[in-house]
């Protein structure tokens, strides 16, 4: 492992020749028989994943939150179809400005400190929503509750992408998506029963316990690496291993990366449009722009409506919905790092685009009077396939390659550029998807299915596998792509 490490490196191009001595000696001083155990699992790695997923909660939490409350809060507020829309697709407005600082913040502040600052954000954006007596303030706090989501779905990925071994670095990863499907199934249930205002301030919950936890977890070691605290990272690595593991094989690939990638100027917005990038760029801006293009967020945002659209109970579909997903993520979880990304991304997009073409052929059979009485079960099944397919591949494992490809380097203007283009279309779909439903509900579903179809075209071109790899042989691999 170690002599394939080095040889890549050396024959690489972002080792420069004054690396390539530095290179030489580490190998040499290095403990040939390191073994770093990378199936073990500590009481660090575990509070530290537990404690950063508290804003995928937060997340999920946010993205499910109008679908329930829809009825209630245009009924009290006397919101328009055009106001409440606005409301839904404005805390993608948030994102994309939070997207514009995620990179930077992440890796100026840390990744700790910046789930923090997200923090910040949820506590005020739910607190306004909670106390609104009008659109303005409303929509004030959705926007605020976007900035603190944009900045949580680069940061969470990232960090446990960068603290995790290798052999459970997907499944981990995956976790982000198990809890942001949790709290959107949570707020779906609990949207039944509780009012708009108490189920925003349940939205506080999460994000106070993690703003007391990032205090207590250690931070990126990659991170420390790259600002080059070398004590503090090598101590952190040891808290997330254990006092029992060799780390120096680790600490020696690690280090050699950050060190040679330390000698490259730094890379701006415009320095990122280059040949060398070109690859990674559009692998991380097209996993991060399909998924919400497939309408994720606005049919969650109006499933309940589509529910009742179908001739469907909206109650009866929104617990449907809720015990649907949770199973398809946890199933992710434990196959993401033994079948693979690219099958599970694949399987994915197939079974995204069957659930579309379901829900859009019981609409057409609903326009025209035929399949009498079983349309709104062809629905029902459609919606439900789309959701127990979609968080298993192109909603949980994009989220996972993303959180991969990126150097250091490029890390933090890259991330912000993808994070910022999967903003604007998750407002884009956001903002219209109510508009297009009420032009034609099958004509919708059928746009999504064909969009479901490209993505898997995409994934089947251009996505590469990165099960079993550390972080530093999949950026040799993605360096060596296009050159």
């Amino acid at each position: 492992m170690k002599e394939e490490i080095r040889v890549n490196l050396l024959d690489s191009n972002i080792i420069t020749n004054n690396k390539r001595h530095k290179l030489d000696d580490d190998y040499n001083n290095a403990d040939e028989d390191a073994i770093v155990d990378t199936l073990s699992i500590t009481p660090t790695l575990l509070l530290s994943t537990f404690f950063t997923l508290l804003g995928s909660l937060s997340f999920g939490f946010a993205v499910g939150y109008p679908s329930p409350v829809q009825s209630q809060i245009i009924k009290e507020l006397g919101l328009s179809t055009s106001e409440y829309s606005l409301f839904v697709s404005i805390n993608n407005i948030g994102s994309a400005v939070g997207a514009l600082l995620c990179g930077k913040l992440a890796d100026y502040l840390g990744r700790r400190r910046a789930l923090g600052l997200a923090d910040i954000f949820y506590v005020l954006g739910w607190f306004s929503i909670a106390i609104s007596q009008d659109a303005w303030s409303l929509d004030l706090g959705r926007l605020m509750v976007g900035v603190a989501m944009s900045i949580c779905s680069f940061v969470v990925p990232v960090y446990i992408a960068e603290f995790t071994p290798k052999n459970l670095r997907g499944g981990f990863v995956i976790l982000h998506v198990l809890m942001v499907t949790t709290g959107a199934s949570l707020v779906f249930l609990l949207g039944l029963i509780i009012s708009w205002p108490t189920l925003a301030l349940i939205g506080i919950i999460p994000s106070l316990v993690q703003i007391v936890s990032v205090f207590f977890i250690p931070e990126s070691p990659r991170w420390l690496m790259m600002i080059g605290k070398i004590k503090e990272f090598e101590a952190a690595v040891r808290q997330f291993r254990g006092a029992k593991i060799d780390i120096s094989q680790e600490v020696f690939d690690i280090k050699v990366c950050a060190e040679a990638l330390q000698e490259k100027p730094n890379v701006g917005i415009l320095q990122l449009f280059q040949k060398k990038y070109a690859y990674t760029l559009t692998v991380g801006i097209g996993l991060t722009a399909f998924p919400m293009l497939v309408g994720i967020n606005g049919i969650v945002a109006y499933s309940r409506s589509i529910f009742e659209s179908a001739g469907l109970s909206g109650v009866t579909g929104m617990v449907a919905l809720s015990v649907t997903q949770l199973p398809s993520v946890v199933l992710g979880i434990f196959l993401t790092d033994k079948c693979g990304r690219r099958p599970l991304m694949m399987i994915s997009s197939a079974g995204v685009c069957l659930g579309c073409l379901l829900t859009a052929l019981a609409f057409t059979s609903q326009d025209h009077r035929f399949l009498d009485g079983f349309s709104p079960y062809i629905a029902l099944i459609g919606i439900l396939v789309y959701f127990a397919t979609y968080p298993v591949g192109i909603g949980g494992v994009s989220s996972v390659i993303v959180s991969e490809i990126f150097p250091l380097n490029i890390k933090g203007v890259a991330g912000s550029l993808s994070t910022l283009i999967g903003a604007l279309t998750g407002w884009l779909v956001s903002y219209t998807l109510n508009f297009s439903l009420e032009w034609s509900s099958s004509g919708t579903f059928y746009i999504l299915a064909g969009i479901c179809a490209m993505t898997l075209i995409f994934v089947a071109k251009l996505v590469p596998e990165t099960k079993g790899k550390t972080l530093e042989e999949v950026h040799l691999q993605m360096n060596n792509v296009w050159q």
